[in-house]
């Protein structure tokens, strides 16, 4: 089966700016090891700076994006998905892991790019906050981390048939526990007594940090993460095949990016013929 064509096109501007905003990211993720609480006058100011810059650094690249790399049919799509996304994360709510959000995100990462992909984990988390009044410092982290999880799912290595769909099926897994093992790091320092084992300790070594961090990983989260990862499995395993075949006849019909030509005869008249 031949690659559907990106629903989005990167200028190398765009690529830029999306590398520049996935740097800032996992600085934005990982700022634990990089400050201490407390430099800033407030040992919450570091996850609430780097949330603001999140919004902003996401507001740049989306425009990017749609400045002139995305048309009206793949805007549309990314609307129906998001609004999609928005409707069913209820359904799971979190309850013990379980997350309905990831595997649409992951199937559409797949078929239509890493720029659907991530611009689509934006989208989708953003509209689903609005719905269920989750708006709070916690978004632009959950954001960014539903980006990275569309936008790696269109890295993917190319396969087809079943191996295709253990594949989906495999990193929708891992990413579950990826979206939660990064989550975590943006309320690590406050969320325990610093004379834990397992709480941050400003001033330690990164290796000891990092220690200490994925002890704290495994004993408050594995469980949820866990139960993320399962949904991820088995919603890519049942519905997987039949949702790619939608997506690719969708992909096909729609003809995103498609050049526009002019016949002989229509060229005076004004009229295109994709």
């Amino acid at each position: 089966m031949s690659a559907s064509p990106a629903a989005i096109r990167l200028r190398p501007r765009a690529v830029a700016v999306i590398a520049m905003a996935a740097f800032l990211g996992v600085v934005a993720f990982f700022w634990p090891f990089l400050v201490a609480p407390g430099k800033f006058g407030s040992n919450y100011a570091p996850p609430l700076i780097f949330g603001v810059l999140l919004v902003v650094v996401l507001c740049v690249v989306v425009s990017e994006i749609a400045e002139g790399g995305i048309d009206s049919k793949a805007l549309a799509m990314l609307g129906v998905l998001s609004a999609v996304n928005a409707a069913i994360r209820p359904l799971g709510a979190g309850t013990a892991g379980i997350e309905t959000v990831f595997f649409i995100l992951v199937l559409a990462g797949r078929v239509y790019g890493p720029a659907f992909g991530f611009t689509l984990g934006c989208t989708s988390l953003f509209a689903s906050a609005l719905i269920t009044g989750g708006v709070g410092p916690w978004m632009p982290y959950q954001m960014f981390g539903c980006a990275f999880v569309g936008m790696l799912a269109g890295f993917l290595p190319r396969a087809t048939g079943r191996r295709e769909v253990a594949l989906l099926a495999v990193y929708g897994s891992l990413s579950g526990y990826l979206f939660g093992f990064l989550l975590n790091l943006s309320f690590w320092p406050f969320s325990l007594d610093p004379n834990s084992s397992i709480a941050y300790l400003p001033g330690l070594p990164f290796t000891e940090q990092f220690q200490r961090y994925l002890a704290f990983d495994l004993a408050t989260s594995l469980g949820w993460d866990t139960g993320r990862a399962v949904t991820n499995l088995v919603a890519i395993v049942l519905a997987g095949p039949a949702v790619l075949t939608v997506f690719r006849r969708a992909a096909r019909k729609a003809r995103f990016q498609a050049p526009v030509r002019f016949s002989g005869r229509d060229a005076g008249r004004g009229r295109a013929t994709g």
